[in-house]
């Protein structure tokens, strides 16, 4: 959902970076491996070892870069399928590599029902994505949600960030409120496929 409404709001602010960067011979596969890679790095490093703001920080600072490399696309005048396929693999690095990090912190501090929780939304959001991917494969729409890859992001890092602050159950809140909004999501996704592909017998 905030992929339709913040886009235009984002885009001005992203813009002008992403011209900047193509000036100076920077192209968007290289800034989305590089935030892919330090995304993976800073999660699996300091999430398992208990450091969340540390982490929600970093991963936070990397994941921007997913944003810089679609304005320097666009700076370029379109993409290319094969930075449109990099770019889609490394959303799903970079989503699995989180939600292990957090799955593993979990199981690090003994709190089972949290890891849980952790294992839905690490499941459930490599779903979702696979659901469009596969949708649109067969030539079929699986748009929407109500936790696309944004919300999914905000909602995670938000819950880990107060919980490196010291926010009582931040963390159990986020995991728990991401988890039911995946499943939604899924069965949102699958049913409007399922709409898309009677519409297209009728």
């Amino acid at each position: 959902m905030l992929n339709i409404f913040a886009r235009a709001s984002v885009n001005r602010v992203t813009d002008p970076i992403g011209v900047s960067l193509v000036r100076i011979g920077f192209t968007p596969n290289v800034v989305t491996v590089v935030g892919t890679v330090g995304a993976v790095a800073a999660a699996l490093w300091l999430f398992p070892t208990g450091h969340l703001l540390a982490g929600t920080l970093v991963v936070t600072a990397f994941a921007l870069f997913d944003l810089i490399d679609g304005a320097m696309a666009r700076a370029l005048g379109g993409g290319t399928r094969y930075g449109a396929v990099l770019d889609a693999s490394c959303d799903r690095i970079a989503d699995g590599a989180l939600s292990s990090a957090i799955v593993w912190y979990c199981f690090a501090v003994g709190d089972r029902p949290l890891a849980v929780a952790a294992l839905i939304c690490l499941v459930a959001g490599q779903v979702i994505s696979y659901v469009k991917a596969r949708a649109e494969a067969a030539g079929l729409s699986a748009d929407g949600g109500v936790v696309e890859r944004a919300e999914r992001l905000i909602i995670t890092l938000v819950g880990t960030g107060l919980s490196g602050l010291g926010v009582p159950y931040a963390l159990h809140v986020a995991l728990w409120l991401l988890a039911a909004g995946s499943v939604v999501t899924v069965t949102q996704r699958l049913l409007a496929v399922r709409r898309a592909a009677m519409e297209e017998k009728s």
